[in-house]
């Protein structure tokens, strides 16, 4: 698989926690959208890290298209 699943048609709003590590399902077939359970094993994707450098809500990408991976910008209203 050279491009990632759609997961969503809109971003998934998460409170994040200061100084935690999240893990960004770029492969969009985690269960777990829209944060990697290891779906993407044997597979060219790898989840992204974001860290959270406050403690705040957060809209990570739901289309998997967004230029600033892992947070939304807007590519779900183009991506088709």
């Amino acid at each position: 698989m050279t491009t990632p699943v759609r997961a969503s048609e809109t971003p998934f709003p998460v409170v994040v926690e200061a100084g935690k590590d999240y893990y960004w399902c770029s492969c969009g077939l985690s269960k777990s959208q829209p944060l990697c359970d290891g779906s993407h094993k044997g597979g060219s994707f790898a989840p992204v890290k974001y860290s959270a450098a406050e403690s705040k809500t957060v809209y990570f990408c739901g289309c998997k298209a967004s230029a600033k991976q892992a947070l939304c910008d807007g590519s779900h209203s183009k991506a088709v």
